[in-house]
This record gives C-alpha cells, structure tokens and sequence, in this order.
C-alpha cells in the first residue's frame, strides 16, 4: 500500500499564497544561500586546518593534527545536538521567521569564534556555531519542498542542499586563500557576512509559510517511533562517515602525499567541490526517480574511489580526479538520504528532515575521528582513505537492509 508522504501533504495546502515559478526560483534561491554560508564555515576549516594548530597550538606535529581535526569534530557535534533540538522548537512556528532567528544564532556564534582567544574557547564557538545548522536545512528544505511541489521536491531540496556543494567549488577555495594571506580567523567573519546577507534575502524573497495543521512536538517526538528513520540515520551516519575521514586531512594529503605546495590546497579544495555539485544535482535528479537506488549507487562509487585513493594518491594528476570523484559520488547522497528520511517518518517532517544534518555532522565527527586515529597509531597519512571505504561497504550493506524494510512497507524504493 502506497502512503503519502509529508512534503506531499504539505505542498497539497491551499492556505497559503501561489506564487509564480519565478518567485518560486528566487525563494529557494536564497534559501540556498544560507547552505552556501554553512558550507564554507564547515569545509573552509579543513583546509585552514595547519594555519589553525600552528596558531592555537605552537607547532605541527602527529599530535597536533590529531588535536586540530576536533575543530571540525565540535562543530559537527554542534549540529547533533542542535539539529533535532531547535526543530523539535520549531514545529509549529511559522518558517520563514524561524528561518531568520536560526541564521541570526548562525552569525553571532562565527562572530564569537572570531575573537575566540584559546583552543578550548575555539571549540565552544564551533560547537555553538553548529547548533542551528541542521534545523535550518530542515526548515529550508520543508519550505522549498512545500513551493516546489510533491513533483520536484527532491530536486528543490537539492538547489538548498547545493550551497555546501558550491560552497565548496567557490566560497571554501577562496576563504582558505584568504586565511592563507590575511589569517585563517578571518573566515568566520566572511561566513557572519554571509548569514546576514541570507536573512536579508529571505526576508524579501521567502513567503511566509506555516507548518502542516496539527504539528506540534509531541507529534513529533511520536513520529520518532519508526524503526525506518533509526535505520536511515545509521545509514547517513556511516555513509558520510568515509568521505570526511580523508577531507578533515586533505591539506596534510596533498602536500605531504601528493607533493603538491600549500599554495595549491585552494585548488585542489575547489576539484573536490566541484565533484560535490556535480553529485548534488546528479543526487536530486536521481532521487526523483529511485532514492534509495541512487544511495545504492553512490555508496558503492564511495568506497571503490577510496580504495584507489588510498593506492594511488602519490601520483598528482590521479589523486585529483580520484578527488574529484569521491566528492561528486558523496554528494550524491545529501539529496537522496534527505527525501529518504523525511520520508520514513510522515508524522515528523520537521524533525526527520532536521536528523539529516545530524546525521552529516555525526559522520563529519566520525570520520575526522576516524582519520585521527588512523594517522595518530603511525599507519600513515593514505589509512584515513581505507578506513574511508571500509565505512562505505558498511553503509552498502545498510543500504540493502533499509530497502528491505521499505518494501516491506509497500512504498517506493
């Protein structure tokens, strides 16, 4: 038996005003600049990673990198507890004014980090600054869904989603080049820039935009009881777990594996991200057709490139087109796990939606940790990339169970 989803319930209400696909369009868009924002904080700080420990910490060394990737590990933790948090707050707000609050959180926290003076201060400015991370994805995500109709709304959500992508092809490689030049402190004061200037472009381009009739937290947290969404948050957690536990490092890959110089980081930062747009439209067009097929697909891709990764990143030219296509295959799944989610849990949009981010930055934070470990017990810097594509084949195998239960339920692979 075939269930309606809760974008489809949402984008079938008639209480709110129609807007032409051009307004459409200019909506999402700004939406999409918040991603834009939280993609250049979240991957800028990889590649600023060794302008970081040297500033925080004195020197670089095997413990100091170790030490270091918890820059990317709090605010990824930021975004666990915050995520599912400030949705569940946010059920039964209206969106567009939530939206905004959210971003403001955003750019006070980047403010903060900042003019953070230690290390440990440093870390609870990212934890801070993650806090609304997820729940604004999820609010955005609902809100492009609900304008785009149940037709598109895995492709709506992929132009949200598609800030990081292009975050990371444009914003991250020049904000690591100006932390190079002026200081790396100085892209929290871009990214705060960049949160205010979203607000003011959903305050002109956004619709107001209620939540479903009925939604509250207490239906939220009831929606919480379906073994679908705890095996789909398991599944995104491993999944995107690989990518990260080489991304965290890729500065210390690149020139101390490959050979490349510190001033060709932007660059190779910029390939990687241009392989994630690539694999976030290629991830939304394919999830409007099968989205668990498409997380099949991706899955398996991941853990092939990482495997060729790890053997062959000596050789330059390799290295960045195997780069390039770990990004792109990754970021195949953000459209497809997000649709995913939200669709295993129809009593809780808002929350499901908002266990995606939780569950990126669960595995943002494993595989910095992961690919900590693996370099602090000596095994060198190409073992993050096989422990990278041990968590794939996981997620592959997950992958195959939550097909199973989604067919067993009689819905849509």
């Amino acid at each position: 038996m075939s269930h309606s989803t809760p974008l489809q319930e949402t984008t079938e209400r008639r209480d709110e005003p129609r807007m032409s696909r051009k307004q459409i369009a200019l909506a999402i868009l700004a939406l999409s600049v918040g991603g834009f924002a939280i993609g250049v904080t979240e991957f800028a700080i990889m590649g600023l990673q060794p302008q970081a420990v040297a500033d925080l910490f004195g020197e670089v060394n095997e413990t100091t990198m170790a030490q270091g990737g918890q820059l990317v590990t709090f605010y990824a933790l930021g975004v666990v507890v915050g995520a599912p948090v400030l949705a569940l707050l946010g059920a039964k707000r209206e969106r567009k004014a939530y939206a905004i609050f959210l971003l403001g959180l955003f750019a006070i926290a980047h403010v903060l980090s900042f003019f953070a003076a230690t290390f440990e201060l440093m870390l609870a400015a990212r934890f801070l600054s993650g806090l609304p991370h997820g729940a604004y994805f999820a609010t955005a995500a609902l809100m492009a869904a609900q304008m785009a109709g149940p037709a598109k709304r895995a492709r709506a959500i992929s132009v949200v989603l598609s800030g990081i992508a292009i975050a990371n092809l444009t914003g991250v490689p020049a904000v690591t080049w100006v932390g190079q030049q002026f200081g790396w402190r100085w892209m929290f004061a871009v990214v705060a820039a960049l949160a205010v200037l979203t607000i003011l472009l959903v305050m002109v381009y956004a619709p107001r935009q209620m939540p479903p009739a009925g939604a509250s937290m207490r239906g939220e947290m009831r929606g919480l009881a379906n073994q679908r969404l705890w095996v789909g948050i398991i599944l995104a957690v491993v999944g995107f777990s690989g990518m990260f536990a080489i991304y965290s490092y890729i500065s210390y890959i690149a020139t101390d594996v490959s050979g490349f110089g510190e001033g060709m980081v932007p660059m190779i930062v910029l390939i990687f991200g241009s392989g994630m747009v690539v694999g976030n439209f290629l991830g939304g067009w394919g999830s409007d057709k099968s989205v668990l097929g498409t997380v099949i697909t991706a899955m398996t891709l991941v853990a092939l490139f990482m495997v060729l990764f790890g053997t062959l990143a000596h050789i330059q030219w390799l290295m960045v087109l195997l780069l390039f296509l770990i990004g792109s295959s990754a970021s195949m799944l953000g459209p497809s796990m997000q649709t995913h989610l939200i669709d295993t849990a129809p009593k809780a949009p808002q929350l499901a939606a908002s266990f995606h981010h939780s569950a990126f930055n669960a595995a943002n934070a494993l595989g910095a940790m992961m690919g900590g470990w693996v370099i602090a017990a000596g095994f060198g810097l190409r073992a993050p990339a096989y422990a990278g594509a041990t968590a794939a084949t996981l997620g592959l195998l997950i992958t195959l169970y939550a097909i199973y239960l989604t067919k067993r339920a009689g819905e849509k692979v």
